[in-house]
């Protein structure tokens, strides 16, 4: 062994830890896009969580650990009358955001969905708030919460930009679990070094396989991995905050850290500072529940449809022109087994738009996926990478999802090709969308509540003013059924 490993002298925190710590506790958030922006994450992912309430498979996961505990001031699990400890409620509010494949997502080296964190902060937010009203001090705001939203997607979002787990055969929730447990730490009141402290016992966490994502083992998992993730991350800030000791060198240790260990001996980098980039840049699923590369895919082939619905058997081809990043993690043929693995599928994805002309979260269930045109389909589409689209999909400044479809006939016949670089969501088309999240938001709060108390919280949600000063346990009360 070398000598060097046996040495017992403290090492000094790493880097990447102390700037995420710093970041957490002594940030300054005061762009009003950012915030703005992070209010829209705050209704569109509650939104996600509330239809994935629909689904037996996701709302098995929920309640108590043990059936019948009851908390005290517990969390509050939207759209239900659940009232949790703060991990357990972590993880059943992580799991409704994330179940439908429906929040926003982050695209880089890494991907991701910086709303995943939000199953932490909510949960915490609501115990800190409903503490404090039972001890005579006041609640939290709806203010604080975007603040920390702002943050919990600057850290996972600039860690996901230069480091890629995925390569690795890492999944990227890692990523939410270092972001919630800086963030949760210091809303718990960590100073700097505790929540160095936390985030160094979350790499050391490390990561879980990202199996459960790709064939032949695509399974639902993948809809309760980032609930697991934020609730370990609660969990190990309230060990820290009763004193538990971190890991300096957590990272960078030779031969035992994270980067030797897991990382092919590569370095965690951090390619810029922490401000409000990632908020600003962040995608929002508007239209679609599907996995966000194949997003574009979905809206050409839902143009496609009028033109091409009468002539489905007399389909030859069906050439979908792609990014790398699709290629490796959506580009499937064979047999799909379970709605996870249609819906991260891009054959799948066109041929239900190119079949139905919409695609919603019910398309993925059996009774849709028995239709046997669309696997007539799937046999018959072929991927291309395109380059220039693979280059403008890492380009900062473009973050391009650029996905093209076109039909060959038996006759010789084709359709126009239909490409599309940006989806609705994007940083690009945001003006255009903020409308359609408004309607997204208000539809899945009336699957939920009757239809004036959907009115009152939707009117509620979309005003900042009235909204920001809003404690969370009010806010929180509101969403109970």
């Amino acid at each position: 062994m070398n000598q060097n490993l046996k040495m017992n002298e403290r090492p000094e925190v790493d880097e990447v830890i102390t700037r995420i710590a710093d970041y957490a506790v002594n940030g300054k958030i005061e762009d009003e896009e950012a915030l703005k922006t992070a209010q829209y994450v705050l209704l569109d992912t509650l939104g996600c969580g509330l239809l994935a309430l629909r689904y037996p498979e996701c709302s098995k996961h929920l309640g108590p650990i043990v059936p019948g505990t009851t908390v005290p001031n517990g969390v509050r699990v939207p759209g239900t009358q659940f009232e949790l400890d703060p991990v357990q409620g972590a993880f059943n509010i992580g799991t409704i955001i994330r179940w439908l494949d429906y929040n926003d997502t982050w695209l880089a080296a890494e991907w991701g969905h910086p709303s995943d964190n939000l199953g932490g902060i909510l949960a915490t937010a609501d115990y800190i708030s409903r503490k404090n009203v039972s001890l005579g001090k006041e609640p939290l705001k709806i203010e604080e919460i975007l603040v920390w939203i702002v943050k919990a997607h600057e850290i996972q979002g600039v860690l996901a930009l230069e480091n890629s787990l995925n390569r690795q055969g890492l999944d990227h929730v890692l990523f939410v679990k270092v972001a919630s447990t800086a963030v949760v730490t210091a809303m718990l009141g960590g100073n700097t070094a505790q929540v160095e402290n936390g985030v160094s016992q979350a790499w050391i966490d490390n990561s879980s396989l990202r199996t459960y994502r790709h064939a032949p083992n695509a399974g639902s998992r993948k809809s309760w991995a980032a609930g697991d993730a934020t609730s370990r991350a609660v969990r190990l800030a309230l060990m820290t905050l009763k004193g538990e000791m971190g890991y300096a060198s957590a990272l960078s240790a030779p031969e035992w850290g994270f980067e030797d260990v897991l990382f092919g001996g590569n370095k965690i980098s951090l390619a810029q500072d922490f401000d409000t980039y990632v908020i600003k840049n962040v995608l929002f699923k508007v239209s679609y529940p599907a996995e966000f590369h194949a997003q574009t895919a979905a809206e050409a082939a839902i143009q496609l449809h009028a033109e091409i619905k009468d002539r489905l058997d007399e389909i030859k081809e069906i050439k979908i022109t792609t990014h790398e990043s699709a290629i490796r993690i959506i580009d499937k043929t064979g047999p799909l087994h379970n709605p996870a693995d249609r819906d991260h599928s891009l054959q799948y994805i066109t041929a239900i738009g190119l079949i139905y002309g919409e695609l919603n979260a019910d398309h993925y269930e059996d009774d849709i996926a028995e239709n046997p045109l669309i696997d007539e389909l799937r046999e018959k589409m072929y991927t291309v990478e395109n380059e220039q689209y693979t280059k403008d999909y890492l380009d900062e400044e473009k973050r391009s999802i650029a996905n093209a479809v076109q039909i060959i006939f038996e006759d010789g016949s084709k359709t126009e090709e239909i490409a599309i670089e940006y989806p609705l969501g994007h940083r690009f088309r945001r003006g255009e969308a903020i409308p359609f999240l408004e309607e997204k938001y208000l539809d899945a709060l009336k699957t939920r509540f009757p239809s004036d108390q959907a009115e009152n919280i939707f009117d509620l949600s979309i005003d900042s003013k009235v909204l920001r000063e809003t404690s969370v346990n009010e806010f929180m009360e509101r969403l109970m059924i």
